[in-house]
């Protein structure tokens, strides 16, 4: 049986007993729904029933699902389309859909079933949707892959993603492995879409701290079973929780690795209906701010913070005490900025307030955090980074 609890570690087996079949109705009850805690912590996900009929795959491919009707059949098209020659399997979780997304999925069971793909599909029906996290846990629990490859319900996975990335993290074990995308409509989150494209292999660690979120955006992600185990499983919050982004931070919490296939392998679809656009900025900075102390700035005596405008008064601001203490000045190339002479923090409760020098950035001293953002400066920021030789990773690390 399925246990989910509020402790602190997660043990997933790969089950080898579970059916192709859609849980037993007598475990799901009457809408095929768990009633969860809030975050709960999956301790075991082994079938106790004997039954030995399903043998774990090579790969599952996990979809949730939510009113995604008018994209399924483009997406459910394209993971039959696969070139991979090991074992595949389809779980899907239907989390409250009110358009004909369950019917569209049951339409295709025959076609997957001729490909030799297992199909799983199970769901709920109550009155309101439990989230992006928990479908993608409930998928994971009823699938039986060695690997796990995610994809939306609203992208389009090329024919040769799951091989690639299988060929992949067969050689890393511990990573997440993405992969380049096609963004569509074309020219939507054009800066975007150009840095989840061009950042270098060593970026993906030392840019995870920027406004970006992960370095490897969720829908490309594929890893181990192991790995996922160990990390997961994906926070169940619901809507306004950024499930990808505290799953990215925890595996690299624990050691994990980040990796990319370079071929354009997904069809990533812009949409006003995503449900990245129930998180909030404010969220997404405050889980920055924290990941950027407990990683870089507690290993720093002192820094510069590289924006003496708003980005950076701000960052400055959302430290904890400790570190702003650590804050020896604020750099900029503006002079009206520089010639200020210092940035006086109102809202100190010390007496006399903190006064955080401006200076030049020839004048300023590393390591650095650069409050400035990537892409924006006609080439200006990165000429200036690269004409004071410094090395991305140790003398200063991105934050916008």
């Amino acid at each position: 049986m399925l246990l989910f609890q509020e402790s602190v570690s997660f043990k997933y087996k790969p089950n080898s007993k579970m059916t192709s079949v859609p849980p037993d109705p007598t475990f799901w009850g009457e809408e095929e729904s768990i009633c969860l805690p809030k975050r709960p912590r999956m301790e075991e996900c082994e079938a106790e029933t004997g039954d030995t009929r399903r043998t774990t795959v090579d790969v599952s491919v996990i979809i949730p699902v939510h009113n995604a009707s008018c994209w399924l059949e483009e997406c459910l098209q394209a993971v039959l389309n696969q070139d991979f020659t090991g074992s595949l399997e389809l779980s899907v979780y239907d989390d409250a859909s009110t358009d004909a997304s369950r019917a569209v999925l049951e339409s295709w069971k025959e076609k997957f079933e001729a490909k030799a793909v297992s199909m799983v599909i199970s769901g709920h029906h109550s009155a309101q949707p439990r989230g992006v996290g928990y479908a993608k846990n409930q998928a994971i629990c009823q699938s039986s892959g060695r690997y796990l490859c995610f994809q939306d319900a609203d992208d389009v996975m090329l024919s040769q993603r799951v091989s690639l990335q299988h060929a992949a993290a067969l050689l890393q074990p511990h990573a997440l492995i993405g992969c380049g995308v096609r963004r569509v409509p074309e020219g939507s989150t054009e800066r975007y879409t150009r840095w989840i494209n061009s950042i270098t292999p060593e970026q993906l660690l030392t840019q995870a701290y920027t406004s970006h979120g992960p370095t490897v955006i969720m829908p490309t992600w594929f890893c181990s079973r192991d790995w996922f185990c160990q990390v997961g499983p994906f926070d169940e919050g619901g809507k306004g929780v950024p499930e990808d982004l505290l799953f990215f931070y925890q595996s690299l919490r624990q050691g994990g690795g980040v990796s990319r296939v370079e071929q354009c392998m997904l069809v990533y679809r812009y949409h006003e209906q995503a449900a990245t656009h129930s998180v909030l900025e404010e969220t997404i900075w405050k889980l920055r701010v924290d990941f950027l102390q407990e990683r870089v700035l507690s290993q720093w005596e002192s820094f510069t913070i590289w924006n003496a405008g708003k980005q950076g008064r701000k960052l400055y601001r959302s430290l904890s005490p400790a570190n702003q203490k650590k804050v020896r000045a604020f750099c900029d190339v503006d002079e009206n900025k520089i010639q200020k002479g210092f940035y006086t923090y109102q809202d100190s409760k010390e007496r006399p307030k903190p006064r955080i020098p401006v200076l030049h950035y020839r004048e300023a001293s590393s390591p650095f955090i650069i409050c400035v953002k990537l892409d924006m400066t006609e080439g200006v920021l990165e000429n200036n980074l690269k004409s004071l030789q410094l090395t991305e990773g140790v003398d200063y690390y991105h934050f916008n």
